[in-house]
């Protein structure tokens, strides 16, 4: 995490234990009036993720305990926002609301009985991850007949020599990681941007990708709507189908963008500009974004640059968070927290921002602008500043080389508390991780007076949470100064693998295609395909959700 800003605020009190204050209690059924009443509102789950996936709120956000210090001003930005805390059973709900209200959010409430007292209500439990996006690439698909090919039939026309493209939905990042071997990398609001120097000839069949099914769909949707002149499906059930029916992977493969010549950038102007307004989509000047930024402490405002991260990082407006727009669309609830808050767009080439408006419109539950910078506006330059609330006072910071040697003489302990697959990536030799809400039960039977060390990747939240657990504990804990990135620059013992994991999965959503044995792989696959053709059936019993296609 780079250029993150510490503020201190209302520090919690340093007791041992977990005791909190007990805060006011809204019923299952008074939390679904709310979540209809078209007033503002965030659900939070303050379950680690992996928990979380596994049964929640289909409107609730994933905001893990030990993570609200980073999360919440990104997630929550006006402090006056209804937020309802929830759990399994209020066993951590009511600590999470004690830490907000100190932090200086207002209006907090606890679901009476977490997410099992929603059940027991009769309401519908969702599992997965950014699940209203991907319910909603299945409405899409559902409601549009969005068209599709099979891996078979895609396969027999590559064999073919059909003329044919393929281009890949997702971020640059997972492209990277695995890909079709014949596709292109276009994430989602780079499509109608540049599909016309991709596919340039009006008779080639555009085919469009993901890992699985929603990005497919949003993605062909997207270009089918836009108006283009070819024939466009999705890959029915993406890599997960191809790799289903057989086939292989590339793996390693860079993403080149190809940049819009100016005819090809006009004629996409003109179908984002047609897709955003049958939307509904709002254009705002330079005075309304003024007016909403200006009323940002009574209705909440997001301010988000779509572009990709190089043109990010190269100029965007001060305040401005980056969210590139297939991802704002495919996890939106990891962007923007609060129902019926207000989304601001940058609009720097006139197509980008529309097309993203446009999906971000019909999912609901947002009011969506576009702004269009002026030629001449101050810009920032480089990655997205982070804030990140403190809630304790801070710990010592042990340098990679010191830690090192209490290691070697038996004085300390490490543990490492960001993500599972990072540790099994790359972790500091004799590390084992746990989910932070755990770490008291593996520090507790340590030797009094022995150290716990923590790092994380970068070390930014190991220095948090060090912090609360030497509040929670009395005990001695220390942050390694730079994380885990620190030790490797040092030279200093590294590990791989997954051998010391303490808290399974915790902590993140298992991917089927972090399986070795392919058996389990495509069991994995089969199970999330399955899950995801059922969540428009979901829907249908959880009622009112927002989403509202237009017309194409």
């Amino acid at each position: 995490m780079t250029q993150t800003l510490i503020q201190t605020l209302f520090p919690l009190a340093s007791t041992g234990d977990d005791t909190a204050l007990r805060h006011p209690r809204i019923t299952p059924q008074a939390l679904k009036a709310a979540l209809a009443d078209g007033q503002e509102i965030a659900v939070l789950d303050v379950r680690e993720t992996g928990v979380f996936a596994h049964r929640h709120l289909l409107f609730a956000a994933s905001a893990p305990l030990w993570r609200l210090e980073l999360l919440i001003d990104r997630l929550v930005p006006r402090r006056g926002t209804r937020i309802v805390l929830v759990d399994d059973d209020e066993t951590l709900s009511h600590t999470a609301a004690d830490k907000l209200a100190r932090l200086g959010w207002r209006e907090l409430s606890v679901l009476a009985g977490g997410t099992d007292g929603w059940a027991a209500a009769g309401y519908e439990i969702f599992s997965g991850t950014n699940v209203p996006s991907k319910a909603f690439g299945e409405v899409i698909e559902h409601e549009k007949h969005t068209p599709w090919i099979t891996s078979d039939d895609l396969h027999a026309g590559i064999e073919r020599g059909d003329n044919i493209v393929v281009v890949d939905s997702r971020t640059p990042e997972e492209f990277a990681a695995f890909s079709l071997p014949f596709a292109h990398s276009l994430p989602g609001a780079e499509l109608v941007y540049r599909i016309g120097e991709i596919a340039p000839d009006p008779q080639t069949l555009v085919v469009v990708n993901c890992a699985g099914r929603t990005r497919s769909i949003v993605g062909a949707q997207t270009l089918i709507d836009a108006g283009i002149p070819n024939r466009v499906v999705s890959l029915r059930n993406g890599t997960m189908d191809w790799l289903l029916t057989g086939r292989t992977l590339a793996y390693g493969r860079g993403a080149v963008l190809p940049e819009p010549a100016p005819a090809t950038l006009a004629v996409a102007r003109e179908r984002a500009a047609a897709v955003a307004q049958r939307a509904g989509v709002l254009r705002i000047d330079g005075a309304g974004l003024e007016r909403l930024e200006g009323e940002a402490q009574q209705r909440s405002l997001y301010r988000f640059d779509v572009r990709t991260r190089e043109e990010y990082e190269a100029g965007h407006l001060p305040g401005w968070r980056w969210a590139p727009g297939g991802q704002l669309v495919q996890a939106t609830d990891e962007y923007a927290a609060v129902r019926g808050a207000r989304i601001v767009l940058a609009d720097w080439d006139g197509v980008r921002a529309l097309t993203t408006a446009a999906w971000l419109a019909q999912l609901g539950g947002y009011e969506v602008f576009v702004f269009t910078p002026p030629a001449l506006a101050a810009l920032d330059i480089g990655s997205e500043p982070l804030r990140l609330l403190a809630s304790h006072a801070p710990v010592p910071l042990v340098s990679p080389r010191q830690a090192h040697g209490l290691l070697q003489a038996g004085q300390a302990s490490v543990f490492d508390v960001d993500r599972r697959a990072a540790f099994e990536e790359q972790h500091i030799a004799g590390a084992r991780f746990s989910v932070p809400d755990r770490l008291y039960a593996f520090v507790q039977p340590l030797p009094p007076g022995h150290i716990t060390l923590l790092t994380s990747p970068d070390g930014v939240l190991a220095r948090h949470v060090a912090a609360e657990l030497a509040a929670r504990t009395g005990r001695a804990v220390q942050a390694i100064a730079g994380g885990t990135a620190a030790w490797a620059q040092a030279g200093l013992p590294l590990a791989q693998g997954a051998a010391q994991v303490l808290t399974g999965d915790d902590d993140h959503w298992y991917s089927p295609y972090a399986h070795q044995d392919v058996a389990l792989r495509d069991a994995g696959f089969q199970q999330y395909l399955d899950w995801e053709l059922g969540l428009v059936a979901q829907l249908e019993r959880e009622g009112a959700t927002g989403m509202q296609l237009v017309g194409g």
